[in-house]
């Protein structure tokens, strides 16, 4: 039981504890040597992790959060909390959105255009605030999309050209083709379903196993490939991480039309009718395909699938996709395995 600890001394020199129940324990002064006060445990810090951001305007943005574990007591306040600063906190720009554990939806309001944000969820219980990951994103505005023209880079005997958006990135504007390793190991070519199903390494493949699809489709990797710590990308450059996929996602407008921004135009590479394709980014997205495990390579013409580097689960990895069906962006996670293509974006 918990004790309210309230101490009287009254003409009998009696102590008179008055306790939650509401019944009055006395005490003798003379029977008692010492006080000793013992406070409840307020429990662990909440676990949580942020929701990224979505549906970026130049004025408003959706994010949230998931709370796994409340610590052992209940999470009273929670929300996002949002800066021009990195680490933002409750000091700054906050939401609330109830209380309790699971997921929850964000609204970020009165933001300014074409303005670069970092955003963390909260939760606050007895044990004090704690905040989840960090994302960034910039809001539309100023203009619209910047796209200019980058240095590029050679790699393996392949040149590639970038471009560099109005948030920062520069990115390759192709898929990459190199079958070796930054430090010039080589990344074995393998063309067998089973043995590639196997695999817990890096490799690589062409579409059907066949190179006239080298050009302009680039190769398909596995996700070994690009966790190696070798970097299948040039020095200077990385697979960008799903944050910083998502960063490019929330600069072209959101999930549901940064891909048409993305998509190169018309239906010489794409499936009719490639749906929103602007190609505004000059990010020049293309329907590689992909290679599935223990079955034949498919989607080429409708498909571009490009792996993040962050993995989702132990056997699973963050991807973006594109489609000929429509403008969107589609985020996800699947298997290790499988075969994607590849974008570079500058350290």
């Amino acid at each position: 039981m918990l004790f309210m600890y309230s101490i009287l001394l009254n003409a009998q020199s009696i102590m008179n504890i008055y306790q939650s129940d509401g019944t009055v324990l006395q005490i003798p002064l003379n029977e008692i040597d010492s006080i000793t006060y013992t406070v409840s445990n307020p429990g662990d810090f909440a676990t949580l992790s942020t929701l990224p951001v979505l549906n970026v305007t130049a004025s408003s943005a959706i994010s949230g959060g998931y709370i796994s574990d409340n610590g052992g007591t209940a999470v009273t306040q929670r929300g996002v909390v949002w800066s021009t600063s990195q680490s933002p906190t409750t000091a700054n720009n906050y939401s609330n959105d109830g209380s309790g554990s699971g997921s929850f939806t964000s609204n970020l309001t009165g933001l300014n255009a074409n303005t670069t944000y970092f955003v963390r969820a909260y939760a606050t219980n007895s044990a004090g605030t704690v905040y989840g990951n960090e994302f960034s994103f910039t809001t539309i505005g100023g203009g619209g999309i910047v796209s200019t023209p980058g240095e590029g880079v050679t790699f393996d005997g392949y040149s590639y050209s970038s471009i560099v958006l109005g948030n920062g990135q520069e990115w390759m504007a192709e898929n990459l083709r190199t079958t070796i390793y930054s430090n010039g190991d080589p990344i074995p070519n393998v063309v067998d379903i089973t043995e590639w199903s196997n695999l817990s390494t890096g490799a690589w493949v062409h579409y059907n196993n066949d190179n006239q699809y080298e050009d302009p489709y680039g190769k398909l990797y596995n996700w070994y490939t690009v966790d190696d710590p070798r970097n299948i990308c040039p020095s200077g450059w990385h697979v960008p991480t799903d944050m910083e996929w998502s960063s490019l996602m929330n600069y072209l407008g959101g999930e549901s039309s940064a891909g048409g921004k993305m998509k190169s135009m018309g239906t010489q590479y794409w499936d009719s009718p490639n749906g929103g394709a602007t190609n505004e980014s000059g990010f020049s997205g293309l329907p590689g395909g992909n290679r599935w495990v223990n079955e034949p390579f498919n989607g080429i013409g409708f498909v571009g699938t490009w792996w993040s580097s962050t993995e989702a689960f132990t056997y699973r990895a963050w991807i973006y996709t594109l489609n000929a069906n429509d403008a969107g962006l589609n985020r996800n996670y699947l298997n290790k395995p499988f075969g994607y293509s590849v974008r570079c974006l500058r350290d």
